[in-house]
Protein backbone atom coordinates (compact mmCIF):
# COMPACT_ATOMS: atom_id res chain seq x y z
CA UNK A 1 0.00 0.00 0.00
CA UNK A 2 0.96 3.17 -0.80
CA UNK A 3 0.36 6.10 1.41
CA UNK A 4 1.51 10.20 1.20
CA UNK A 5 1.18 13.01 3.40
CA UNK A 6 1.60 16.35 3.23
CA UNK A 7 4.08 18.47 4.96
CA UNK A 8 4.35 22.88 5.20
CA UNK A 9 6.62 25.18 7.24
CA UNK A 10 6.41 28.58 7.68
CA UNK A 11 9.78 30.24 9.26
CA UNK A 12 10.19 34.47 9.83
CA UNK A 13 13.52 36.10 7.98
CA UNK A 14 15.93 37.68 10.41
CA UNK A 15 19.22 38.97 10.55
CA UNK A 16 22.51 37.36 11.79
CA UNK A 17 21.47 34.15 10.85
CA UNK A 18 22.07 31.62 7.73
CA UNK A 19 19.91 30.98 5.47
CA UNK A 20 19.52 27.09 5.11
CA UNK A 21 17.41 25.22 2.53
CA UNK A 22 17.39 21.59 1.85
CA UNK A 23 20.82 21.49 3.73
CA UNK A 24 22.26 23.93 1.42
CA UNK A 25 23.64 27.28 3.02
CA UNK A 26 22.22 30.10 0.27
CA UNK A 27 24.25 33.38 0.40
CA UNK A 28 21.77 36.24 1.56
CA UNK A 29 21.53 39.00 4.12
CA UNK A 30 18.72 37.80 5.84
CA UNK A 31 18.19 33.55 7.69
CA UNK A 32 15.75 31.56 9.47
CA UNK A 33 14.82 32.33 12.35
CA UNK A 34 14.04 29.00 14.53
CA UNK A 35 15.37 26.56 17.34
CA UNK A 36 17.08 24.60 14.61
CA UNK A 37 18.81 25.85 11.83
CA UNK A 38 15.22 26.60 10.82
CA UNK A 39 15.53 25.05 7.34
CA UNK A 40 11.44 25.00 6.06
CA UNK A 41 12.28 22.90 2.99
CA UNK A 42 13.78 19.76 5.25
CA UNK A 43 10.77 20.56 7.93
CA UNK A 44 8.19 20.53 5.08
CA UNK A 45 9.71 17.41 4.07
CA UNK A 46 10.15 15.79 7.84
CA UNK A 47 6.27 16.60 8.28
CA UNK A 48 4.55 15.20 4.76
CA UNK A 49 6.93 11.83 6.09
CA UNK A 50 5.32 11.87 9.74
CA UNK A 51 2.64 12.52 8.29
CA UNK A 52 2.00 9.79 6.02
CA UNK A 53 2.16 7.53 8.28
CA UNK A 54 0.18 9.61 11.16
CA UNK A 55 3.39 9.60 12.91
CA UNK A 56 2.17 13.35 14.49
CA UNK A 57 4.64 16.04 13.53
CA UNK A 58 8.30 17.46 14.06
CA UNK A 59 7.42 19.70 17.28
CA UNK A 60 5.93 16.23 18.73
CA UNK A 61 9.20 14.61 17.81
CA UNK A 62 11.62 17.54 18.50
CA UNK A 63 10.37 19.86 20.77
CA UNK A 64 11.41 23.67 20.58
CA UNK A 65 11.72 23.31 24.72
CA UNK A 66 14.69 20.49 24.30
CA UNK A 67 17.96 22.13 24.37
CA UNK A 68 19.07 19.00 22.84
CA UNK A 69 17.88 20.61 19.33
CA UNK A 70 19.01 24.18 19.48
CA UNK A 71 20.91 25.07 16.31
CA UNK A 72 20.66 21.34 15.34
CA UNK A 73 20.66 20.84 11.50
CA UNK A 74 17.61 19.76 10.34
CA UNK A 75 19.27 16.67 7.63
CA UNK A 76 19.77 15.67 11.10
CA UNK A 77 16.24 15.67 12.18
CA UNK A 78 15.10 14.46 9.01
CA UNK A 79 17.13 11.31 9.03
CA UNK A 80 15.77 10.49 12.60
CA UNK A 81 12.59 10.88 10.77
CA UNK A 82 13.66 8.53 8.21
CA UNK A 83 14.33 5.98 11.05
CA UNK A 84 10.50 6.24 12.42
CA UNK A 85 9.28 5.98 8.85
CA UNK A 86 11.62 2.35 8.58
CA UNK A 87 10.54 1.09 11.79
CA UNK A 88 7.16 1.39 10.98
CA UNK A 89 7.89 -0.80 7.64
CA UNK A 90 7.48 2.39 5.56
CA UNK A 91 9.89 2.65 2.23
CA UNK A 92 10.36 6.34 0.84
CA UNK A 93 8.64 6.07 -2.43
CA UNK A 94 9.50 9.60 -3.50
CA UNK A 95 9.09 13.66 -2.50
CA UNK A 96 7.91 16.57 -4.41
CA UNK A 97 8.79 19.83 -2.75
CA UNK A 98 8.37 23.79 -3.45
CA UNK A 99 9.98 26.42 -1.48
CA UNK A 100 7.48 30.28 -1.74
CA UNK A 101 10.50 32.64 -1.10
CA UNK A 102 11.15 36.41 -2.97
CA UNK A 103 14.66 36.33 -2.45
CA UNK A 104 16.97 34.71 -3.28
CA UNK A 105 16.84 33.38 -6.06
CA UNK A 106 16.57 29.66 -5.57
CA UNK A 107 17.32 27.84 -9.23
CA UNK A 108 21.42 27.71 -8.93
CA UNK A 109 20.79 25.64 -5.61
CA UNK A 110 17.50 23.50 -6.56
CA UNK A 111 19.34 20.09 -7.63
CA UNK A 112 22.20 20.36 -5.16
CA UNK A 113 19.01 21.02 -2.14
CA UNK A 114 17.57 17.77 -3.89
CA UNK A 115 20.61 16.07 -3.64
CA UNK A 116 21.36 16.75 0.34
CA UNK A 117 17.84 15.85 1.01
CA UNK A 118 17.93 12.54 -0.89
CA UNK A 119 21.23 11.38 1.09
CA UNK A 120 19.38 12.53 4.18
CA UNK A 121 16.32 10.41 3.15
CA UNK A 122 18.41 7.42 2.22
CA UNK A 123 17.14 7.40 -1.99
CA UNK A 124 18.65 8.00 -5.42
CA UNK A 125 18.20 12.04 -6.15
CA UNK A 126 15.78 10.85 -9.24
CA UNK A 127 12.81 10.57 -6.24
CA UNK A 128 13.36 14.29 -5.00
CA UNK A 129 11.66 16.92 -6.48
CA UNK A 130 13.00 20.50 -5.46
CA UNK A 131 11.01 23.78 -7.11
CA UNK A 132 11.45 26.99 -6.13
CA UNK A 133 8.71 29.64 -6.77
CA UNK A 134 7.89 33.38 -6.27
CA UNK A 135 4.85 35.03 -4.40
CA UNK A 136 5.59 37.73 -7.16
CA UNK A 137 5.67 40.35 -4.14
CA UNK A 138 2.28 39.26 -2.43
CA UNK A 139 1.55 38.81 1.43
CA UNK A 140 4.60 38.14 4.08
CA UNK A 141 6.56 35.74 1.92
CA UNK A 142 6.72 38.70 -0.73
CA UNK A 143 7.53 41.30 1.82
CA UNK A 144 10.23 39.38 2.54
CA UNK A 145 8.94 38.42 5.63
CA UNK A 146 9.54 34.56 6.04
CA UNK A 147 9.82 31.73 4.01
CA UNK A 148 7.69 28.14 3.16
CA UNK A 149 7.58 25.18 2.02
CA UNK A 150 5.27 23.07 1.09
CA UNK A 151 6.09 19.05 0.61
CA UNK A 152 4.59 15.95 -0.75
CA UNK A 153 5.74 12.37 0.25
CA UNK A 154 4.67 8.78 -0.51
CA UNK A 155 5.82 6.18 1.31
CA UNK A 156 5.40 2.18 0.23
CA UNK A 157 4.17 -0.01 3.47
CA UNK A 158 3.05 -3.57 4.08
CA UNK A 159 -0.50 -4.45 4.12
Amino acid sequence: MTRSGLGFDLHPLVEGRPLVLGGVTVESDLGLSGHSDADVLSHAVGEALLGALALGDLGRHFPDTDSRYRGISSLALLRHVVTLVVARGGAIVNVDATVLAEAPRLAPHLAEMAKRLADALGVDADRVSVKAKSPEGLGLLGRREGIAAMAVASVEVGA
